[in-house]
């Protein structure tokens, strides 16, 4: 089993997810995307579980992307009515986990807002963990909604430009309240980011795999764990640095 060979002092604080390959699994059964789906849902409440059992503090999942909103209207609707009865408070309450939304709410149907905002203020004390949805999300969108806001605030006289730092821009992105990804998994055998978390995974472990959504399972996130414990993180540092705990000054 690969949970034995997991070191349980070095798991990701901070775990995100491209969850890629819903409508392929589907396709290969002869089956309509949906259905892909909606095992993509079960493979959420596993991967939750699981998350929360190996002491993960943070799982951000891209459900949704601004993109997506492309697709044909018959699986958009199909998709936004799946997310409304796959809202499960008690996997949320069970396990003591928030939940939180990130991305362009606007755009959302008035009863899935109203869905996720009732759920949201449900679990606002939970502490356990935080699992963070990426609905109608993108980070081009993400990136140009902070610029606006903070060329608001020059505009405004309340901010110089000289003062515009990382830490600022950071507060400013939807991810404010958590720490960047530690380890981005994307399954469905794709390689690319697809326009996600762009700035947050500037030093982030990535991890491609060939399974497809549905399929991927506490094993699976297990080895993507133990991938990701075999690395080492320099963060700008040479391996010498990072080997004797010398600090990077420049």
């Amino acid at each position: 089993m690969m949970t034995e060979i997991l070191d349980k002092n070095r798991i990701p604080q901070h775990i995100a997810i491209i969850m890629d390959g819903n409508g392929r699994w589907a396709n290969s059964r002869g089956l309509e995307r949906a259905y892909g789906h909606k095992a993509g849902v079960d493979t959420v409440r596993t991967i939750t579980s699981e998350c929360v059992r190996l002491g993960v503090k943070y799982l951000t999942l891209y459900t949704f992307s601004t993109e997506n909103w492309n697709r044909p209207q018959a699986e958009v609707s199909a998709l936004m009515k799946l997310l409304l009865d796959s809202l499960d408070e008690d996997i949320f309450v069970k396990n003591n986990v928030r939940f939180r939304v990130i991305g362009d709410r606007e755009r959302l149907p008035v009863m899935v807002r109203e869905a996720i905002e009732g759920l949201e203020e449900k679990t606002k004390n939970f502490s356990t963990m935080t699992v963070v949805i990426a609905l109608s999300y993108s980070s081009k969108w993400e990136i140009t909604k902070a610029v606006k806001s903070i060329a608001q605030l020059v505009g405004d006289g309340k901010l110089k430009p000289e003062s515009i730092t990382e830490d600022l821009i950071n507060s400013q992105l939807e991810t404010h309240f958590m720490p960047d990804p530690d380890l981005l998994i994307r399954t469905g055998g794709e390689y690319r980011i697809s326009n996600y978390l762009l700035w947050q995974i500037a030093y982030s472990e990535l991890y491609f795999c060939n399974t497809f959504w549905p399929d991927f399972n506490e094993d699976c996130l297990h080895k993507a764990i133990i991938d990701f414990q075999g690395r080492q993180r320099r963060f700008g540092k040479t391996e010498a640095q990072v080997e004797t705990g010398e600090k990077n000054n420049d």
